[in-house]
């Protein structure tokens, strides 16, 4: 068998992004939980293949499949504009384990006022590492708008949820219920902008179809948090709407009545088969490198890019997750 040939584009996923089931079947891989198994160097065994073959260097005995492999680890751990490693927490293949166990206990401890504010405390200092991890753009944000941005977004988070909480409390039980779900979709459109503030600052790379940076941009900044809110919330709507009604009849049942020790391992189990599916096609919603219109950039940069290159109706940017 003769030696990989080196035009294989690996700097875009495997499946065509142009094409809903082509992101999902990309974000399926991409968010698998297997990943979090892999040892420090069987990551480091796979960026040394990806490193390589980008340089035109193909490992003896590689077959296009194990490139691919090797790819999709690669991107699993690592942040594809900084090249860092991403901490295990922050993976996108981190979603549905720790998803399943905080949205899990959310919903089930959601009647007292202490284990309301402990629950979103987790969660929201959960996201603000998944959305830091999986910001857009190398641009380095300091410890102080680090902090500033986290203690910002979990109070308004327990803020929420209390709320709403009070808002529901002569309501019918099952109303209650969802309070949670409520006070997570409101969080994330704190959460996300204040933790990816640097790039409402100072832009985002944009580039063209090539790859070839023109510039940052503040507008592909907002689009692409903008997508990555809606993906999250509609994310969030099967593990925080389907389990609460399932649970709410079951708990009427005289099995769980018995077993009340129940309830919590059967409403992890109920998000986590939820999570399964949710986590891949929402992020498949939009695709991960977004375009926008040249005539939507700032004027100072779209008259730059127009003049290096007047054929240019698009530029391209890595939205985050």
């Amino acid at each position: 068998m003769g030696e990989l040939p080196l035009d294989i584009n690996i700097q875009e996923p495997r499946w065509d992004q142009s094409t809903f089931l082509g992101r999902a079947r990309h974000f399926f891989t991409v968010t698998d939980p297997r990943n979090l198994l892999l040892s420090g160097a069987q990551l480091e065994a796979s960026r040394n293949i990806v490193q390589n073959y980008r340089a035109g260097v193909v490992t003896p005995g590689l077959t296009e499949d194990q490139l691919w492999r090797a790819k999709y680890v690669y991107d699993s751990a690592f942040h594809p504009d900084t090249g860092e490693k991403v901490v295990l927490i922050g993976r996108m293949s981190a979603q549905v384990p720790m998803n399943m166990t905080i949205t899990g206990c959310m919903l089930t401890f959601y009647r007292q006022t202490p284990t309301v504010v402990f629950w979103q405390w987790v969660n929201q200092s959960f996201n603000a590492v998944v959305n830091y991890s999986n910001r857009s753009g190398d641009a380095p944000i300091t410890v102080g708008q680090l902090g500033t941005a986290y203690v910002s977004a979990t109070t308004g988070a327990v803020a929420t949820a209390l709320g709403l909480k009070s808002l529901t409390k002569h309501l019918p039980p099952l109303v209650g219920r969802f309070v949670p779900f409520a006070a997570v979709a409101a969080a994330n459109c704190i959460n996300i902008p204040l933790m990816r503030q640097r790039e409402l600052q100072v832009g985002i790379p944009v580039t063209d179809e090539e790859g070839q940076r023109l510039g940052h941009s503040v507008a592909a900044a907002k689009q692409g948090i903008f997508q990555v809110v809606i993906s999250r919330i509609c994310m969030a709507i099967p593990a925080m709407a389907i389990p609460p009604v399932i649970m709410d009849t079951l708990e009427k049942k005289d099995f769980l009545k018995r077993r009340p020790w129940l309830g919590a391992p059967l409403q992890v189990g109920l998000v986590g088969f939820c999570l399964v599916f949710a986590t891949p096609l929402c992020c498949a919603l939009f695709p991960q490198r977004s375009s926008l219109h040249v005539s939507r950039l700032e004027p100072e940069l779209r008259a730059r890019v127009r003049e290096q290159n007047p054929s240019i109706e698009v530029v391209y940017y890595n939205k985050g997750l």
